[in-house]
């Protein structure tokens, strides 16, 4: 089963770790993607996160320890870590607060995409009910315009006005 984040240790029980621990923690930018899912491009927090998640576990933590401590607080331990060190001098004390007293249960990822899936319905409903007011109301009449204003004329109109010529002339 391919993963969809990436990580530096080589230690293939620590990249297992690593991978359960990203699984189930929330990410910071989009809460409705698991930590995991997340891209830099995306989520630099989260990058870093995940930076944070592999020096606990060279520590020797387990996945489960990680996402406890991520939801209780890792204490004031984890100050002198690289990660938080980054978090203090970018001005981020909420992220650093986050870490050394905890997320709470929020962070846990609650993998559920019915919010995602109804929002691109609505949208998708939304946007084919502005077509067709377009279509209603602002194109109300789809016959061609002559350069007078008028609308082209049927073939029974012209018809009936070449007949009329006809008659008229003869």
């Amino acid at each position: 089963m391919a993963q969809k984040t990436t990580t530096n240790l080589k230690d293939p029980a620590q990249i297992k770790s690593f991978h359960e621990a990203t699984e189930r923690i929330r990410c910071i930018c989009l809460p409705s993607l698991p930590i995991q899912a997340c891209s830099f491009n995306m989520c630099s927090a989260s990058s870093y996160l995940k930076s944070f998640i592999e020096n606990r576990i060279r520590e020797g933590m387990s996945s489960d320890e990680i996402v406890n401590k991520m939801q209780n607080g890792f204490g004031e331990g984890i100050l002198t870590d690289s990660v938080v060190k980054h978090f203090v001098e970018s001005g981020n004390q909420g992220m650093v607060d986050s870490l050394v007293y905890g997320f709470g249960p929020k962070i846990l990822a609650t993998p559920d995409s019915t919010w995602i899936n109804f929002t691109l319905f609505g949208l998708g409903v939304l946007g084919l009910g502005l077509i067709y007011l377009y279509f209603t109301k602002f194109k109300p009449n789809l016959k061609k315009e002559t350069p007078s204003g008028k609308a082209d004329l049927t073939t029974d109109e012209i018809n009936r006005k070449i007949k009329n010529w006809e008659n008229s002339e003869g």
